[in-house]
């Protein structure tokens, strides 16, 4: 277990849905810092995320959230971000030089921008039936991924050598775009980055769901 987790603590409680690649990025997280942790499963498809217990943990009425034996914090990126400072295991989760410090924030910011207008995107229209522009999300990733590829054909991870914040903000939603209808057949550095992150000791994987019947390519 995590050192800098007191002994006396009760064990994180992440608030999720199983199939939500935001509440994997927290989930993900936990693991690799090696946090002890519960999930409690919210049945959304009945509002439990829209009752006021849920609500006075995070008003937005979204999962993830997390209790951390009374802090509790709301939106993965900010989740991720809040355990990598305060259970930091050595590892330069957030770079410490100003530069690669800028750089993982500009993908966490990718993460909450194009990577959930993307992939995300089209995996919620073939997951959950949501009423969104499927080819105009399959066309955004397939943007975001011309861009990856070159860059993880030179280097490891979206910042440097080194996992960071930024491989577990991106990783759940990319390496589940198939589910979206997005292939990853054309882009072999993006699959070689993603075996890299899932490679990682103590990494956790996401619940998969079908795939639909034509992935675009």
């Amino acid at each position: 277990m995590n050192p800098h987790f007191p002994t006396h603590h009760t064990p994180i409680v992440l608030y999720r849905n199983p199939l939500s690649g935001h509440c994997h990025r927290v989930e993900l997280m936990l693991a690799l810092l090696d946090l002890p942790y519960q999930s409690v499963d919210l049945d959304m498809a009945n509002g439990e995320h829209k009752g006021s217990e849920y609500l006075r943990k995070n008003p937005f009425g979204q999962v993830p959230a997390i209790d951390d034996n009374g802090t509790i914090l709301a939106d993965s990126n900010a989740i991720i971000c809040y355990l990598a400072a305060q259970y930091g295991d050595g590892h330069p989760w957030m770079p410490s030089a100003p530069k690669y410090a800028a750089e993982v924030q500009r993908w966490l910011s990718v993460a909450a921008g194009e990577i959930a207008s993307g992939p995300c995107a089209a995996r919620l229209v073939t997951v959950f039936g949501a009423g969104l522009d499927h080819p105009l999300a399959i066309k955004k990733a397939h943007a975001l991924f011309a861009i990856l590829e070159p860059l993880l054909a030179q280097q490891d991870y979206l910042v440097g050598n080194a996992i960071t914040l930024a491989d577990v903000a991106g990783y759940s939603y990319i390496a589940h775009a198939p589910e979206g209808g997005v292939s990853l057949e054309p882009y072999p550095a993006i699959r070689a980055w993603l075996a890299r992150i899932e490679a990682q000791p103590r990494f956790v994987g996401m619940q998969r769901s079908p795939l639909p019947e034509a992935t675009a390519s």
